[in-house]
This record gives structure tokens, sequence and C-alpha cells, in this order.
């Protein structure tokens, strides 16, 4: 059997200029046995030469630049879903992943986690590792992990790819991307995920073109996601050009999500913005309520705004909700507020109900005063 910790030994080839790329360390694999060869060239081609070559169950992999090398993808007590912050049952970073299990990559900050050996790293990985699994000469899921990461391949092979190019990797991506069907969740989501945190410029012209109107709206939905997540200024303004122009309610919703995402500052400004303006009553809500769940103070002022302002009840309504997510001390005595003076009877009515579901002790107080008057 082929041991990945001994071709780490191998060394590195040196980037030294345009046209070279550097060889980056195998992935720590245990269970299955570890097979190196060279990208090929063109890549598309080899690497769809080697799946119809493929006959049983296998995995193809490789390691390109990541993003954002605090993040850390791998497995927390075999998380199941791509979020950002540590994981609610979370003790400690990356035992072994396994990459036969269902469930999905967990992601997190660095710094929020440690190895299993209990040392923290001071330094972010600047690789990332892609895994394809073939099945009967067919890419049927991608992966993507954190170098560091432990994996177990569940006693499947592992075909692993030296000196591939992040634009190569970012092409073949792509073309999995409008996948369809029973396995699009594996296959296309994990292509734009991995597209997307890429840590190379051709990551953003891709996303651009995945969102474009020619795409499914399920791609498109998905893209604005990780354009706010992981493709900084340029992410948040195609999602600013998207939310201007785009024809789809559905996919300038998602954008609004996305918009939360972002840690560009005038992500806010922007979302405050269409909260407050736009001509689409449901894009106005969708922005009031994801910014009672971001913003605090700053977001309070636009929804209790748009409650005395926006000309749409079913708008004044969803402003309602949104005060009811924000934190307690902001959230109950601003209902309280609207609950008692509002002179729309719909507004009153949702913020009595909100205020009910509360279970706040000055809630209980206000509708003693109410029942008593």
């Amino acid at each position: 059997m082929f041991s990945p910790f001994k071709a780490i030994a191998s060394g590195l080839l040196l980037a030294t200029g345009v046209g070279t790329v550097l060889a980056a360390q195998q992935p720590r694999i245990q269970n299955g046995a570890v097979t190196t060869q060279p990208a090929g060239t063109p890549f598309i081609q080899s690497f769809r030469s080697l799946v119809s070559a493929t006959a049983d169950v296998a995995w193809i992999g490789y390691s390109v630049p990541v993003s954002n090398g605090e993040q850390v993808m791998c497995c927390f007590n075999s998380g199941s879903t791509v979020v950002n912050g540590t994981p609610s049952n979370a003790s400690g970073c990356c035992g072994f992943c396994r990459l036969e299990n269902s469930s999905g990559t967990s992601m997190t900050s660095r710094s929020d986690v440690a190895s299993p050996a209990g040392v923290i790293k001071l330094e972010g990985s600047t690789q990332m590792i892609v895994l394809y699994r073939v099945e009967n000469r067919t890419v049927e899921r991608i992966r993507v992990f954190s170098e560091d990461c432990q994996l177990d391949a569940g006693g499947r092979p592992v075909r692993w790819l030296d000196n591939v190019r992040p634009a190569d990797s970012i092409a073949l991506l792509e073309s999995f991307a409008g996948v369809q069907g029973e396995t699009r969740n594996r296959v296309s989501d994990g292509a734009i995920t991995a597209i997307a945190l890429h840590g190379d410029s051709a990551a953003d012209a891709s996303l651009d073109r995945l969102v474009a109107q020619s795409q499914p709206d399920s791609v498109r939905k998905k893209v604005t996601f990780w354009l706010g997540n992981a493709r900084g200024q340029h992410g948040f303004q195609t999602l600013q050009r998207v939310l201007r122009d785009d024809p789809s309610v559905e996919v300038r919703k998602s954008a609004i999500f996305g918009l939360t995402q972002s840690k560009v500052p005038q992500a806010l400004d922007t979302l405050i913005a269409t909260a407050r303006t736009d001509a689409e009553p449901r894009l106005r809500g969708e922005a009031l309520f994801w910014l009672a769940q971001k913003a605090g103070e700053k977001a309070a002022a636009t929804i209790t705004d748009r409650i005395d302002q926006d000309p749409d009840t079913e708008v004044k309504k969803k402003a309602v909700f949104a005060l009811s997510q924000l934190p307690k001390d902001e959230g109950v005595p601003l209902l309280i507020k609207v609950a008692r003076s509002n002179t729309n009877p719909e507004v009153r009515k949702q913020a009595m109900f909100w205020l009910g579901q509360s279970k706040d002790p000055r809630a209980t107080d206000f509708f003693a005063e109410v029942l008593g008057k």
C-alpha cells in the first residue's frame, strides 16, 4: 500500500514564474490505497479519461490554493452541513472525515478549534483538497477539505493528481456546476462550493458566469450564497448587480441572503437601502428579515422606519416579525411601542402576536395593562 505520509517527504516544487505550479503534499488518508500521477494536459480531457477508465468506486483528488486559510473545512462529530461559525456540538477539530459517509463538511474559523492533540495552528492552511467520487465511470459526488484534515477513504482507492493548476481545476468544476437530477446536491452544489473557495481570481469569473440568467435558478441561488461568503469585494459587487438588475425575484431574494454573508462593510448599507427603497415588496420584506438577524441597533432603526413608512401592509407585518428576531432587550420594547400606538390594526395585531411568542415579562405586563383598561 502506498503511504501518503512518505510522500510528504518527497518535497515540494516551488512556483517560480508563469506556467509553474506548486506540487502540494498529499492528503492525510487512511484506509485507502493512494496512487499518484501527473495531472495531465489538457487537464479536463485527462481527468475525464481517468474517470472513464475507473470501473470500480474510487476517489480522484488534488490540492489547490484556498481563498481563506483561516477557515477549517473538516468534520466535527460528523457535521452534516456547510456553515459559518462553530458547530454547536464541536469538541475539537478534524477527527477523521469518512469520505464514504453521506454527511457533509463543516466549516469554521481556525481560531475556534484545536487539532486532535490540542495544538492550535497559528497560521492557516494555504491549500485545500478537492475530491471527486467516481462510480460507474461517472462523477457522482464532489467534496472539499482543508489540507490538514484527516480522511478515511472507507477502503476505496484514491488517485492523487499532482500539479493541478487552479484555473484548470475551476474550469473542470464549472463543467459539473449545472448537473441536475438525483446527484445535483452532491455534484453541482459541491462544484460551486469548491469553485468559490479557490484562492484564484478565475473563480470570480466562473461564479459570474454561473449566476448569469441563462443558468438554472437552482445553480444561481447557490452561487449568490458563495459570492457573499467567499469572494470579498468582487462577490459584493456581483450581488449588487444581481439585486439591481436580475428579473427573477427568487434569485434576487437569494442575493439578499448572500449579502448577509459578506464581510464587505457596504453590504449592510445595501441591505438597508433594499429594505427602504426597493420597488418589489417581497424584496423589502426579505431584506428586513435578514437585517433583524444581522445588524442590531442600525437594523432596528430601519425596521421601525419601515413599519411607519412602508405603503404595503404585508411589508409592515414582515417588519414587525423582524423586530421579534432582534435581541429581546431591543425587540420587545419596540414591539410594545408598535402594539400600543401604530395606526394600522393589522400591524398592531402582528405585534401582539409576536409579543405573546416572546414569553417576556414586559410583554405580560403590557397585556395586563391593555386588558385592565
